[in-house]
């Protein structure tokens, strides 16, 4: 008897959930850091109009420089997670292509028993074109007039 595939529902809507999570994620970490920026723009502000001494405004770059660089990794973080969730959701997705099946006199036929490979086309590489050689000029020596 001919079955379909079934997907595993239960374990692409956990894919789906994760892949939402990262997503608002990222999306919060960016707006973390645009408050940021925008608090540390205020401080500069606050600098050029001399409410605030330099030894200030140094510390507080420091601590922005170092909360930057925290977001900006967390960030890569869940990006780096969303492309591997999207990656196994892909997987799940495309192994669920369907297979023939036709109605005859006789029964169900199935056409395609396995999968067929999906295999990216390699781009060629182009020839590299032989350097030619640079032809050298021999300069003649300019006759001189010898004194007599």
């Amino acid at each position: 008897m001919a079955q379909t595939k079934k997907m595993n529902e239960s374990f692409f809507a956990k894919l789906l959930k994760d892949f939402n999570v990262a997503g608002e994620s990222i999306r919060a970490r960016q707006d973390e850091k645009q408050g940021l920026i925008d608090d540390f723009t205020g401080e500069c502000k606050r600098f050029f109009f001399g409410k605030i001494s330099e030894r200030a405004l140094m510390a507080s770059t420091r601590r922005a420089n170092t909360e930057l660089q925290r977001l900006d990794a967390d960030i890569r973080r869940n990006i780096a997670r969303a492309r591997d969730l999207s990656v196994k959701a892909k997987k799940l997705t495309v192994t669920q292509a369907p297979i023939g099946y036709r109605a005859t006199l006789s029964g169900i036929t199935s056409g395609d028993k396995k999968l067929k490979k999906i295999v990216p086309k390699k781009k060629p590489v182009p020839k590299k074109k032989p350097v030619a050689k640079k032809k050298v000029v021999k300069k003649k020596k300019a006759t001189s007039k010898k004194k007599r």
